[in-house]
C-alpha cells in the first residue's frame, strides 16, 4: 500500500477533477518513474503494441487532461484516474511495477471472498474504521449507515434510477431537507475536499443523515414513486422527516447539529492531549 503513494509523489503531475471527484495523473510522468526510461513517448507505444486491449481502450482510459507542461505552459496532456494507471502498470515488466501488480492480486482475491461471504466485506469495512481510530460507538453507527443507505438505492434501482448523476441528486436533495445543505456544501463548512462526508459527521449528524434516508426509503415503499421526478420529490419529503427533527432538538438544545469539526480535527485535538 505504500507503493501506492507514488501517485501523490511531487514528480508526477496530477489534477484534481472537481466533477467526477477523482483525481488524473500524467501517465508520461508514472511510466517514467516506473521504468527509468528516459523517453516515456516510446515506452508507451510499446507498452500499447504489446497489449493490443489496452490500445483499443486508450482513449477511454487515457483522456486528454490540461496540466503543467514541462516548459511552465499548460497543455493536454494523456493522463489517467487511479483505475486507469493500475491497468497501464499491469503492462510495464519493471521490478518497480510489481509492489502494484501483488496489491492488485491481493485487492482481486479479498473482492472474491467477500463476494462468496459477504459478512467479510463488513468486518474489514469495520476493521478499517478502527485502525484509523474512530470509537466502537461511531463504528456501530457508519455500518447501520451504510446499511441504510444501501437499501435504499436498491429501492431506487427498483423504480427507474439508473444514472450516476440521478443517484446524486436525489441524495442531495434528501441531505438539503435534512441538514439546509447539499453534500458539496457540507463539504465546505467542514473543509473537506475528496474524502467520504459521512466519515467525517459527528453522532447526530450521522443519526440524522440515517433518518432522512430511512424515512425516504419507508415513503417509497409506501407511495412507489416511479422514475426520476417522482423519486425527486420524495425524497424531499423523506429528508422533510429528518429536517423537522433537527430543528426541534437545535430548538431544545440550543445547538446547531451541523458542525464544522471533520474526523481528521477531532484526532489532532486528541494527540495533543496524549502529549
Amino acid at each position: 500500500m505504500n507503493s501506492i503513494k507514488l501517485f501523490e509523489s511531487k514528480n508526477i503531475r496530477s489534477v484534481w477533477n472537481e466533477a467526477e471527484e477523482k483525481w488524473y495523473f500524467s501517465v508520461q510522468d508514472v511510466v517514467s518513474i516506473l521504468t527509468e526510461t528516459v523517453d516515456a513517448k516510446d515506452y508507451i507505444k510499446k507498452i500499447k503494441k504489446r497489449d493490443l486491449q489496452l490500445n483499443n481502450n486508450w482513449g477511454t482510459i487515457c483522456p486528454l487532461v490540461e496540466m503543467v507542461a514541462g516548459d511552465g505552459r499548460k497543455r493536454k496532456i494523456q493522463a489517467a484516474d487511479t483505475k486507469g494507471l493500475l491497468r497501464i502498470i499491469q503492462s510495464i515488466p519493471s521490478p518497480k511495477a510489481e509492489p502494484f501488480k501483488l496489491w492488485l492480486a491481493q485487492v482481486g482475491s479479498e473482492r472474491l471472498e467477500e463476494i462468496e461471504n459477504p459478512e467479510l466485506a463488513i468486518q474489514r469495512t469495520r476493521e478499517i474504521y478502527k485502525l484509523k481510530g474512530y470509537s466502537d460507538e461511531w463504528v456501530e453507527k457508519r455500518m447501520r449507515s451504510i446499511a441504510i443507505r444501501e437499501e435504499l438505492t436498491e429501492e431506487w434501482s427498483e423504480r427507474g434510477i439508473k444514472e450516476q448523476r440521478e443517484y446524486a441528486i436525489l441524495t442531495a436533495q434528501i441531505s438539503k431537507a435534512t441538514f439546509g445543505l447539499t453534500p458539496s456544501e457540507y463539504k465546505e463548512v467542514k473543509s473537506l475536499k475528496r474524502e467520504n462526508l459521512r466519515d467525517h459527521m459527528t453522532d447526530l449528524e450521522l443519526i440524522f443523515s440515517m433518518l432522512g434516508e430511512a424515512s425516504t426509503t419507508a415513503i417509497v415503499k409506501t407511495q412507489n414513486p416511479k422514475g426520476f421526478i417522482e423519486n425527486k420529490k420524495v425524497a424531499k419529503q423523506g429528508g422533510d422527516v429528518a429536517g423537522n427533527a433537527r430543528k426541534e432538538l437545535e430548538k431544545k438544545t440550543g445547538k446547531s447539529i451541523v458542525s464544522s469539526s471533520n474526523f481528521k480535527q477531532i484526532e489532532e485535538k486528541k494527540q495533543k492531549k496524549l502529549k
